[in-house]
């Protein structure tokens, strides 16, 4: 299949198209992880092996695979076995702590599992029956009754051919997601949502099989697996970072001579403050997405200067991908948007009584695509809370200008009402910005006796000794209207957010709510 041109054939799977791709250029560089490089015929072998070991040792179709490992070849050969058999990974941060992890597998119905043999050992505490009588692989070596991975594949010959069980509504990927709830919700992605997000970027960044693709965010995010599955179900060639540092991405772009990448906020901001240091020869690049949260307008413009390639921005979620494009011609007219809605999506903004709301108008953001989630694992009814007809409320607010450009304001749980009064966080955020004395701050609510609720911020000063909260505090009370001035400041050394970089604004009301900060 010539995925160049985004058509799919009804019964293409993502096994077909990679080893497809694999017979038809084996020795092109697939995968280069962590120093090690491997052709698409080596791993197409490795993922046919595992396929098969993994099929005559008990997996089946449809059962839950779980997963907890770092950046590394073995994840995506993984990625591409599974796929292959049919089957669907639980991919789980390997800082997640074994009673958290067994708890997220447990609400997964995993039955095998893969992972380090130090992981396996702190996981069979935690194992009572289910999964504990599944297929549990190291791959590193054995350990309580696991199987080493590379004893696992001497059971099949080098040359096993791909099983391809798969279809496209099995699902591949089971991810767990917090949102800003902190209670996790499993998402599941099947083969078909994986392979309309693979055409939807092709569309969106003319993407091509020469591209050198970087996925440099953890492989148990749907983000990374969207980046490593791109290239390799379109001829390219997928590098992976073990481990993300501004220096690191930087090297690896000029070394790797990566073309193509879509990274997160918190990424783009600390990669725009080493170039502002230290020239970097970034010349490969033709194209850089930001993604996973609101890049800030200062950030915005002295990446649109220092990158010669076309730069995006995007708006999306874990359960609909990419749903905005903001490229770098429109960035210079509406700055602060997230931009249109990507091709084949289509925006609402929904107010009070799901009526939708007319350009300028706040509401919470809603979303039709085909690149939409599988629903959430085993929640049926939370599935269809999170529907509107065919569109997808994202839990966001947000407003649509007259020329169908999105603005994001916040989560919709995070909105602050004071006295009757919607307050967004993200505009007392921007006005805090505009003073240059804070490296990045939040609002939220915090609780008042009178209003409700009054704004509160975490901030983390640029210069913590000579920072002047008066000073500060000057300056919002003549940008800001009166109900939105902050009543509370506290003063942090960092704020808390997830791997992906994410804010996680729930930890601050939970720590801060009966606090009393600086006033």
């Amino acid at each position: 299949m010539n995925m160049s041109d985004t058509s799919f054939a009804a019964g293409d799977t993502i096994s077909n198209i990679f080893f497809g791709h694999a017979a038809a250029t084996p020795q092109k560089l697939a995968l280069s992880c962590d120093g090690c490089d491997i052709s698409y015929a080596e791993l197409a072998r490795l993922a046919g092996r595992l396929s098969n070991a993994m099929a005559a040792n008990g997996v089946s179709r449809g059962e839950q695979i779980g997963v907890i490992l770092p950046n590394c070849m073995e994840f995506v050969a993984l990625m591409l076995a599974a796929a292959d058999l049919g089957a669907c990974l639980v991919p789980l941060s390997p800082g997640l702590p074994p009673a958290a992890a067994w708890r997220a597998f447990e609400a997964g119905r995993v039955t095998h599992l893969v992972s380090r043999s130090q992981h396996l050992a702190e996981l069979r505490e935690h194992a009572a029956g289910g999964a504990s009588a599944g297929l549990w692989i190291s791959i590193d070596d054995t350990a309580n009754n696991a199987v080493s991975l590379a004893a696992l594949l001497q059971l099949v010959p080098a040359d096993a051919r791909p099983l391809n069980l798969g279809r496209g509504d099995d699902a591949l990927i089971l991810t767990m997601t917090s949102g800003s709830t902190g209670h996790p919700k499993p998402i599941v992605l099947t083969q078909r949502t994986k392979l309309n997000r693979v055409r939807a970027a092709v569309q969106l960044y003319d993407v091509v099989p020469d591209d050198r693709i970087l996925a440099a965010t953890p492989l148990y995010h749907s983000l990374a697996e969207r980046l490593v599955l791109l290239p390799l179900l379109t001829g390219g060639t997928a590098i992976v970072m073990a481990h993300f540092s501004a220096q690191a991405w930087l090297r690896c772009v000029q070394g790797q001579q990566v073309s193509f990448t879509i990274a997160v906020s918190s990424q783009l901001k600390q990669i725009a403050m080493e170039l502002a240091q230290d020239e970097h020869d970034i010349t490969s690049l033709r194209c850089v997405v930001s993604s996973s949260a609101l890049l800030e307008d200062a950030v915005k413009v002295e990446l649109l200067q220092r990158f010669s390639c076309d730069f995006h921005e995007c708006y999306g979620a874990s359960e609909i991908a990419i749903a905005t494009n903001l490229d770098s011609q429109a960035a210079r007219s509406k700055l602060q948007s997230v931009g249109k809605a990507a091709p084949g999506v289509e925006l609402r903004i929904l107010g009070e009584g799901d009526i939708e709301l007319p350009p300028g108008k706040a509401g919470e953001i809603a979303c039709k695509t085909g690149m939409l989630f599988g629903g959430y694992f085993q929640l049926p009814e939370l599935t269809r809370a999170a529907m509107h007809g065919e569109y997808f409320r994202t839990g966001d607010i947000g407003r649509l200008d007259e020329d169908g450009f999105l603005y994001f304001l916040g989560r919709k749980k995070d909105v602050i009402i004071s006295g009757g009064i919607n307050i967004y966080p993200s505009d007392i955020e921007a006005v805090i910005a505009q003073h240059g004395t804070v490296r990045e701050s939040a609002a939220f609510a915090y609780p008042d006796a009178k209003l409700g609720e009054v704004v509160a911020v975490a901030l983390v000063p640029n210069d913590a000794a000579r920072f002047n909260l008066r000073e500060l505090r000057f300056h919002c009370a003549h940008q800001l209207a009166d109900f939105q001035q902050p009543r509370q400041f506290f003063v942090v050394e960092q704020l808390p957010k997830n791997s992906m970089g994410k804010l996680m604004k729930f930890e601050l009301v939970q720590t801060y709510s009966t606090a009393k900060g600086q006033k």
